[in-house]
């Protein structure tokens, strides 16, 4: 039971019931039984969250691990919303396909990346969650269950927000005027509706891809590389890692070089063989260490980068259990153009304030890296969490926004009046007001645990 009362970020809750429905039915009973009796009602994704969306509060929790009915079909791919990830990849592979959203926990459930708008490393080419949904079948609290398609447009009027200028945003309603239902649902953390079942597009696979873990002896190298690469034609993936990250893994690594300072990381899709022979004077042309980084173009060598990938967030979480306090984490992303700027802004703060471990990597490409912060005592973690405040408030002055994948939950919601006006802010909670009258659906994401009370 105490699974479906904590996420990955370890945020922790309660709940008078939790509720694991068989069928649509079962589950639109559940949620009238819950309007009627005025009961919270939190959905349980497969909790690799890190915002405490998917922790209740009091009321009932409700798992959809048994909506998991997965069909694949050409270009489509059909999903109940407890499908995990890591299964549609497989799927779509096995049909010569694949799902272009790519969050690095490949054990979140369909429901939960559409509920955040995941995105992932492949991002920089394919954008988010939100871009590959065509269908959404979704329960509301009233009892109806929508049927949506690409294209269906909400019948009541909102009041439009503004859209932060960074390339990638999830936090809050991005609400305009005749918007489609399914942008509405989708990234609401859980507040709107239930969603019950998707229809994703699928992409054919690449014929031939070329990886490669590029690493530098200066960071400044690295970044210059960053913002050169970012135009390289076919380039899927742009991610990086500083020197404190790759001090994380060396003890898993110990091939990674010694003198390295930073590592880029790309993903391509190609044609030919020139590609290497244009790698090769890139890796010159910016004072990468040539001769000691990594490139492969089969599946064992993708396979490998993508473990070295995944290793970083994983090695944060064996940090954290060690250390017993609990680990700070940003996921700021300012438009790209500003990349530079939020990075030195990071690195400044840090050095000044923060005197405890600490790594930086993630998806530069889309100017979105991940801050994350070692706190070892309980003044630390005060320091560290107005230093994400600060962090935040900088991303926005940018033009930037405070949640770039996933969402803002419980434990970030103080976030969202950095980034919007009051009035926006409130014609989000009137969006909420119409489709959940009794503030029941997510209670505690995005907005105060109810309209009278924060």
């Amino acid at each position: 039971m105490w699974n479906y009362l904590e996420d990955a970020s370890n945020y922790q809750g309660h709940a008078e019931k939790i509720l694991i429905p068989e069928t649509e039915a079962e589950l639109v009973g559940i949620l009238a039984e819950a309007q009627a009796s005025g009961t919270p009602v939190t959905i349980a994704g497969g909790g690799s969250g890190l915002t405490g969306g998917r922790v209740p509060e009091g009321g009932w929790s409700i798992s959809l691990e048994k909506f998991n009915k997965m069909e694949i079909h050409e270009g489509r791919a059909v999903c109940g919303a407890g499908v995990i990830l890591r299964d549609l990849h497989a799927a779509a592979r096995r049909s010569g396909q694949f799902y272009p959203p790519d969050p690095t926990e490949t054990m979140a459930a369909i429901g939960g990346t559409i509920s955040c708008n995941a995105c992932g490393s492949r991002s920089f080419m394919y954008g988010a969650t939100r871009r590959w949904i065509e269908r959404l079948r979704v329960a509301l609290m009233d009892g109806r269950v929508l049927d949506l398609r690409r294209g269906d447009k909400i019948d009541f009027g909102v009041k439009p927000v503004h859209r932060p200028r960074s390339t990638k945003h999830s936090a809050g309603y991005p609400l305009e005027p005749g918007m489609d239902w399914i942008d509405l649902f989708t990234g609401s953390e859980g507040t709107l509706g239930v969603v019950i079942e998707a229809e994703l597009k699928l992409l054919p696979l690449p014929k031939e891809l070329l990886n490669g873990i590029v690493f530098f002896a200066k960071d400044e190298d690295a970044i210059n590389a960053v913002e050169a690469w970012r135009s390289v034609e076919g380039l899927r993936m742009l991610e990086y890692a500083d020197k404190p990250s790759l001090d994380l893994i060396r003890e898993k690594y110990n091939d990674l070089p010694e003198k390295a300072a930073a590592c880029v990381i790309v993903e391509q899709i190609v044609e030919d063989d020139s590609a290497v022979d244009a790698w090769v004077e890139r890796l010159e042309a910016h004072h990468a260490m040539g001769e000691e980084s990594w490139f492969g173009s089969n599946e064992a060598d993708r396979e490998r980068f993508r473990a070295f990938r995944h290793a970083l967030p994983e090695r944060v979480i064996q940090l954290v259990r060690q250390m017993g306090f609990p680990k700070l984490g940003s996921d700021f992303s300012v438009p790209v153009e500003k990349n530079r700027e939020m990075l030195d802004y990071y690195r400044g703060q840090i050095a000044a304030r923060f005197p405890a471990p600490h790594a930086i990597f993630g998806h530069i490409g889309d100017a979105h890296v991940h801050v994350n912060l070692f706190p070892a005592s309980e003044e630390l973690i005060a320091e560290g969490k107005k230093l994400m405040d600060d962090f935040a408030r900088k991303s926005v002055e940018l033009g930037g926004t405070v949640a770039a994948e996933h969402g803002l939950g419980k434990r970030k919601r103080h976030f969202l009046p950095f980034l919007y006006s009051e009035a926006e802010i409130e014609a989000m909670k009137d969006v909420k007001r119409l489709l959940d009258p009794k503030w029941l659906l997510g209670r505690g994401n995005l907005f105060p645990m109810s309209p009278e009370h924060p």
